[in-house]
């Protein structure tokens, strides 16, 4: 392996050996410094053979001969330490913004802000909803209609309200815009729910395939309640044995990712059955690459 500067910017262009990048750094740079200033590298905007690529690849197939849809998985050593890195910046971020608190969930890191939105404003975005809204969808191999049985809103930028809860999340998370997916609006009437789920996408699935061309794996989750029904509806992290009831204004923001930087399957929730009245939710995730969709 080598690398060269070039000589109008400060981006590096590896040219590796050998089946893998994993493989190669784990046989002739096993130190973990090594791993940690090789992944903060491959974050930049690389140059790779000549293309403007992002190269945090898991194979070196992609890196020389472009993608291979067979071979480029993107859920390896280097994808599992930015995700780390990132996280700590938020995490970092959360805990200095106003009335936000983590909260004593068991394998999950689980944060709320309360008031994260004002009354107006979630008066604002539950009408956006109402008017946009159709049937919630589901990111499977085989979805299941009755496993999410919401009604969903996308929120693209324009609205001065989506301008403006934009304009939070990021001062909150201090992720670059870039990363976070178009907001969804969520309309939860009697009886419907969303069970139990991860946010994280499967790599083991067929959709991982499509998911990487977009952004790769989803790292955090943001979720604004914006009003509160009557009875039931609430959120349930059966495994972190956490359940947070509805409250206007308030945001709950989680790690799909554990310590290690892999999806972890303690950040189970469901959207418990709304029992009296409508419920209005919205949902931000996050990618750990630019979304592109």
């Amino acid at each position: 392996m080598h690398y060269k500067i070039t000589p109008d910017r400060a981006d590096i262009i590896f040219i590796f050996s050998g089946p893998s990048v994993s493989d190669h750094f784990e046989k002739n740079y096993s130190s973990r410094l090594w791993l940690s200033y090789a992944c903060r590298v491959v974050k930049r905007n690389i140059l790779v053979n000549g293309g403007d690529c992002m190269s945090d690849f898991g194979t070196i197939d992609a890196i020389q001969g472009g993608l291979s849809p067979a071979s480029d998985r993107r859920d390896g050593q280097f994808e599992a330490l930015g995700r780390t890195e990132s996280a700590a910046q938020v995490r970092d971020r959360i805990a200095c913004y106003s009335d936000s608190a983590r909260m004593a969930a068991n394998y999950v890191e689980l944060y709320i802000v309360q008031d994260f939105l004002m009354p107006d404003e979630c008066a604002e975005l539950i009408a956006l909803i109402d008017a946009n809204r159709v049937p919630s969808p589901v990111v499977a191999d085989d979805p299941v209609p009755s496993y999410r049985t919401s009604e969903t809103c996308y929120l693209y930028p324009g609205p001065a309200p989506v301008t403006a809860v934009e304009a939070k999340l990021d001062q909150l998370t201090g992720l670059e815009p870039r990363y976070g997916e178009a907001l969804q609006g969520q309309r939860y009437a009697v009886g419907q729910e969303f069970k139990p789920h991860h946010d994280f996408f499967d790599t083991g699935q067929h959709y991982w395939q499509d998911q990487v061309a977009i952004g790769g794996q989803r790292t955090w989750s943001a979720m604004i309640f914006l009003n509160e029904p009557e009875a039931g509806g609430r959120t349930n992290f059966p495994t972190a044995g956490v359940m947070i009831a509805p409250k206007a204004g308030n945001l709950v923001i989680w790690n799909n990712m554990d310590e290690y930087g892999a999806p972890n399957p303690g950040s189970l929730h469901q959207g418990m059955p709304v029992e009296q009245g409508v419920k209005y939710v919205l949902t931000k995730w996050y990618r750990e690459r630019p979304w592109c969709q």
